[in-house]
């Protein structure tokens, strides 16, 4: 008996049985790290071959977060697929191999000029072809295709993107893919996946279900790894985190998210602002650097040590203040942060270190100054930082019998929220204004000095102010 041929891609069971499911309405909540990607840009990739071999057109347009998702997805996903089909079914198909280039995609403006954005294409001979672009409301509504939402639950503008994407796709037979992890209950995703009486073919896969049809990972060392019993929950137990009090909900944080933050080597060399949180013994020691681009407070850099002496600490932020034009620096002065304040501000100068005692008013100033800064987009975190997100959401606000309102940490967050507090330090730094400088003469100085060389004066004032320079 001749062998049975081997399948081109080995999918696991519920890969193939989310790639089976031919609903038009499909949405699929999938923990991370188990291919939701990988299988759904197997479907995509297989219609269009399907379609060619019956000599029928197709087109289909992924939506991804941004431009280097839409990039991963078809360079990572949608490429190798589509080279492999290839070489298996060559044999029926009319017409040379399919291929990729790069284009732009231009959304008229009702002011100004059209926006443009970068798209990454796959063509077929047969004229079916495969789109990746950023997701916006602008791309949204621009293609009358099957469309993939990929980490829908992540989209900035989830709303606007689903109003104008939805009525482009009821008007014909166009089929939709809904994929993402969960991402709190403020957004588009959580209400497509738990609206009553839906039409959509709901597929919902979390990390143990994954491992025990077949997927090759270590559960206990992904959560060691995570150290983040909250992110855990949302990216691989596939929980609904609760914002009702969530001092920054995780529709704010994506929003604020870049891809350009959190990269030490994009320093522009712009004006910085540092927030130190302290620690010691178990605790998380974390410094925050936010550069100042135009009015833009541009996350550069965040270090996060756990165990680590305060020598060490010391060390790290002199490090930080050689690296970059800081401004203002404020750490936590609470407790255990005395002496370290008191021997930055020796080192650094006490007029750009400052020292804030963690009251609980104090707190709520420092939340709210990076609250509003966020709110208005002038605040850039890094993209893609599970463990970040988790710990900038884990801060709750609660009111009291009294009516003060108090910011405290949910549950045992990694660090109790230190990264949201550095970063809060930061933020709040980088809002107090430079005091302007004034003076009035004293009678009779001037007679006295008359007689003084310029050259004298020079060198007084050089020796007064030499040791600030470097500072600005």
């Amino acid at each position: 008996m001749p062998t049975p041929a081997r399948p081109v891609i080995n999918f696991l069971p519920y890969q193939r049985a989310w790639i089976a499911d031919e609903s038009r309405f499909k949405i699929g909540m999938f923990a991370r790290q188990t291919g939701k990607t990988f299988s759904t840009g197997g479907e995509c990739a297989d219609d269009c071959f399907k379609a060619w071999i019956e000599d029928r057109r197709v087109r289909w347009v992924i939506l991804s977060r941004g431009e280097r998702q839409a990039a991963e997805m078809m360079t990572e996903v949608i490429q190798p697929f589509t080279k492999a089909f290839y070489e298996v079914y060559n044999t029926l198909l009319k017409g040379a191999e399919p291929n990729f280039w790069q284009d732009e995609f231009r959304a008229p403006q009702p002011n100004g000029p059209d926006a443009v954005y970068k798209s990454l294409e796959c063509g077929f001979p047969n004229g079916s072809r495969i789109t990746a672009l950023p997701a916006n409301p602008d791309t949204a509504r621009g293609f009358s295709a099957n469309v993939i939402l990929d980490e829908f639950a992540f989209h900035a503008k989830s709303r606007a993107i689903w109003a104008a994407l939805f009525p482009v796709i009821s008007k014909g037979k166009q089929k939709l893919r809904v994929i993402s992890t969960p991402n709190g209950k403020g957004n588009k995703f959580y209400e497509l996946m738990t609206a009553e009486g839906s039409v959509w073919s709901r597929h919902v896969v979390d990390i143990y279900e994954a491992v025990r049809q077949g997927l090759d990972r270590d559960v206990d060392m992904l959560r060691q790894g995570m150290a983040d019993e909250d992110a855990w929950a949302q990216e691989y137990e596939l929980q609904w985190l609760d914002e009702a009090s969530a001092w920054l909900d995780y529709d704010l944080i994506s929003a604020c998210e870049s891809n350009s933050a959190g990269n030490p080597e994009l320093y522009m060399g712009g004006l910085c602002f540092v927030g130190v949180d302290i620690a010691a013994r178990t605790d998380l020691f974390v410094i925050v650097v936010v550069e100042l681009v135009g009015d833009v407070l541009v996350t550069r850099e965040i270090i996060a040590k756990r165990r680590i002496s305060f020598a060490e600490q010391d060390m790290l932020l002199d490090e930080v203040m050689m690296r970059y034009r800081v401004v203002r620096v404020r750490m936590d002065q609470t407790g255990m942060g005395e002496k370290p304040v008191e021997d930055a501000k020796r080192r650094h100068g006490s007029e750009r270190v400052e020292g804030i005692l963690f009251s609980a008013a104090a707190k709520l100033d420092m939340a709210t100054s990076l609250k509003e800064s966020m709110q208005d987009r002038k605040t850039r975190l890094p993209a893609g930082d599970p463990v970040l997100r988790a710990d900038l959401h884990s801060i709750k606000s609660q009111v009291g019998i009294s009516g003060t309102r108090r910011l405290v940490a949910d549950g045992d967050s990694d660090g109790h929220a230190d990264r949201f507090w550095a970063l809060a330090l930061a933020v709040s730094a980088a809002e107090m204004d430079v005091e302007a400088y004034d003076y009035s003469s004293v009678p009779g100085l001037r007679s006295r000095f008359a007689d003084r060389d310029q050259d004298d004066e020079d060198d007084v004032s050089a020796e007064r102010w030499g040791q600030h320079q470097g500072a600005w």
